[in-house]
């Protein structure tokens, strides 16, 4: 977290050259004009021991419950926390005030877009701020190792190159305003299922390569101010007190500057969680409190230690210009995010299936729709858990197509009886079956088969019109076994608060869909790699990860499996070529130039993808997603394009980042299971 104290008080609007009053004299942590580091010293070195140790876990009570309280004499505001990866969520606030719920983080990572995570990330920043908070536990990043899980909606797919880029933007984003982001949940919390114990087995090489380097770019390149530390154990040591996480990666080796905070009741010690660095406890005082003055007054931590596990906090906040100007409740400017928010939601949508320009609908001829399915009835705003929004407003799907449609006739049938949603289809022009899951924290899915007759819905739907067109409200993937009886599919993922306006505006074409799988949808349940007890949810406590580096789309490589739709996969309403690759080594690295053209009639935009492979020596899986580049064309427009690769992208970890040397492979393409350019290139 290095941040320039003007560029940062920039952005914030205030100024730094204030005169140094008789209080900044007396208390000169107050000055402005000194460093962030300076001010946080002097602090601390004013206070008690009794008002450090208050500042180091959240003390809720009848009015908080995510609060540290400040310490007046010095001038320490009060420090509120929310939750935020889609919206402000759950915060300190009781009852929960109202925000714009945005569509799931899926549908962010689908865009394969960094302008438009900082944009949503900025959204998101200037809520808290507005509702009076200083931090937002926000993004959330794990890898989505096991589709079931139930947070599986809140993180950003399978891949930590498309995690990485994108997290790193949304935390520029939530950070603009002088809100602290807080990336989560670090690291390897990739289940619900006994998640306050499980111990998770990964080998030191895929942790590396596969569960780290996305949260090592969002401390890098996006400049987190906090990381929360998670639930689970890895190799035996629970993240919150592991010294080889917290001080050797994050400090040591990315050069973290920020504050460590725990999951809710994620600590496990006083005297560990402190000798590994952990700065703030959540949800109260258990061992942070009275236990913390004890060990003090024991000889088992040092008064030291107490004042830098409490100088990366005070730092933090000083540097985001939360002391001179703390966050104050505002009113949000809820017309124009909710604009946003409309926009996230197209931009996220994933077109799996459109045979025969099924869509989009033509307005001037769709005279009566049958919206059918228990995701047509209200707004997905989002999944349960900590993450969940009180939305501003909703748009439900029917006020959602009859805005659009004013004149076609809309009729709703939940679908509760297929039989009578298949005559209500037959008797329209067009018909829209809407279905989904309900993804939640604190719980993982049995399956990845739609609940209850859903299935049977789609069946009879698609029998009774031909004209069939299902929106698939999920937080990730589902299985399809009607995929190839319906013409057109199109995954929502969980839309937001704007749900049913975002998918009509996508449906009849306002918008053109550009946006593509962060995660792979498998045909069944067995075909995902964490398949069998040992991985999944694990045995006697333990979660095996010997699938090592085959996760997601490396797996169904790997493994010569068929996904029913591939990571990186999405359509449009136009069509795009790609071709004339050229590969050259740069120095350490290298860049890839070719040429996107949109060989189709409207405007579009489509994500170009690169994908490298390594010696067969190097044991890596068959590709890995290296970089990508998201290209808007006119009709016949076409744009010459450069991914540029560095030094890392050629490396494995072999107890340090090893360069490999010998012959490689480049594929460039629409998804990774279409690359129909191909280049070698030795190194």
């Amino acid at each position: 977290m290095r941040y320039g104290r003007l560029v940062l008080a920039s952005l914030l609007g205030i100024s730094l050259t204030v005169p140094m009053t008789g209080m900044a004299a007396a208390q000169p942590w107050r000055d402005a004009r000194q460093s962030p580091d300076r001010r946080a010293a002097e602090l601390v070195a004013a206070m008690t021991l009794d008002e450090k140790i208050s500042q180091l876990h959240l003390q809720p009570d009848a009015e908080h419950q995510r609060f540290v309280p400040p310490v007046p004499r010095l001038g320490v505001p009060g420090f509120r926390i929310a939750n935020g990866p889609a919206g402000m969520g759950p915060a300190d606030d009781k009852p929960q005030k109202p925000a714009t719920a945005l569509p799931a983080t899926m549908a962010l990572a689908s865009t394969f877009d960094t302008d438009v995570a900082r944009r949503y990330g900025r959204l998101i920043g200037s809520e808290t701020r507005a509702l009076a908070h200083n931090v937002s536990e926000a993004p959330d990043i794990n890898i989505a190792r096991v589709p079931r899980n139930g947070r599986t909606f809140e993180g950003m797919g399978e891949d930590p190159v498309l995690a990485g880029a994108l997290a790193a933007a949304d935390i520029r984003g939530i950070q603009e305003n002088g809100t602290i982001a807080e990336v989560k949940h670090y690291a390897a919390n990739n289940q619900e299922t006994q998640r306050q114990s499980i111990d998770e087995h990964i080998d030191e090489r895929t942790l590396n390569e596969i569960y780290l380097p996305h949260f090592e770019q969002a401390v890098t390149e996006g400049g987190a101010g906090s990381v929360m530390c998670a639930y689970p154990k890895i190799n035996g040591v629970f993240t919150c007190e592991n010294p080889a996480l917290l001080q050797g990666k994050l400090r040591d080796d990315w050069g973290f500057e920020g504050f460590v905070q725990s999951d809710w009741g994620a600590a496990h010690s006083t005297v560990g969680s402190a000798a590994a660095g952990m700065n703030l406890e959540m949800i109260d005082g258990t061992w942070y409190g009275d236990k913390l003055k004890q060990a003090v007054l024991a000889g088992q931590v040092t008064e030291q230690r107490v004042d830098e596990l409490l100088l990366p906090r005070f730092r933090t906040m000083f540097a985001f210009g939360q002391f001179d100007h703390p966050p104050v409740l505002t009113p949000l400017p809820t017309a124009e995010h909710d604009a946003a928010a409309k926009q996230f939601a197209e931009r996220g949508m994933v077109l799996l299936r459109n045979e025969h320009a099924q869509l989009p609908l033509d307005s001037s001829s769709v005279r009566s729709i049958a919206l059918i399915g228990p995701f047509a009835t209200r707004a997905k705003t989002g999944g349960g858990g900590s993450s969940a929004v009180i939305p501003t407003s909703t748009v439900d799907p029917l006020a959602g197509l009859r805005q659009r449609v004013p004149g076609t006739a809309v009729t709703l049938d939940d679908g509760s009886d297929p039989a009578r949603a298949a005559s209500l289809a037959g008797a329209s022009d067009v018909a829209i079956v809407m279905v989904g899951d309900n993804e939640a924290e604190g719980k993982d899915r049995a399956s990845l088969a739609l609940e209850g007759n859903q299935d049977a819905l789609v069946a009879a739907v698609a029998a009774a019109n031909p004209h069939t067109v299902v929106v698939v409200k999920s937080g990730g993937p589902v299985l399809m076994p009607w995929a190839s009886s319906v013409p057109a599919i199109l995954q929502a993922w969980y839309p937001g608060q704007q749900d049913g306006a975002a998918v009509a505006g996508v449906l009849f074409g306002d918008s053109n869909p550009s946006a593509k799988l962060p995660i792979t949808f498998p045909v069944a349940d067995a075909d995902t790699p964490a398949n069998t007890p040992e991985r999944f949810p694990g045995v006697d406590g333990v979660a095996s990860y010997s699938e090592g580096l085959q996760v997601g789309y490396r797996w169904f490589d790997a493994q010569g499996k068929a996904p029913l739709f591939p990571f990186g996969y999405g359509l449009s309403y136009t069509t795009f070529a790609f071709s004339g690759l050229s590969v050259r080594n740069t120095g350490d690295g290298a860049a890839a130039t070719f040429t996107v053209r949109n060989t189709g009639h409207r405007a579009g935009a489509e994500v170009a993808q690169l994908y490298l492979g390594f010696p067969a020596a190097a044991g890596e899986p068959p590709r890995q997603l290296k970089g990508f580049e998201r290209v808007r064309l006119a009709p016949g427009e076409s744009q010459r394009v450069t991914i540029h690769l560095d030094a890392r992208d050629f490396s494995i970890w072999d107890k340090a980042w090893r360069p490999v040397h010998g012959g490689f492979t480049i594929q460039v393409g629409d998804s990774s299971r279409s690359l129909p350019l191909q280049a070698s290139l030795r190194r």
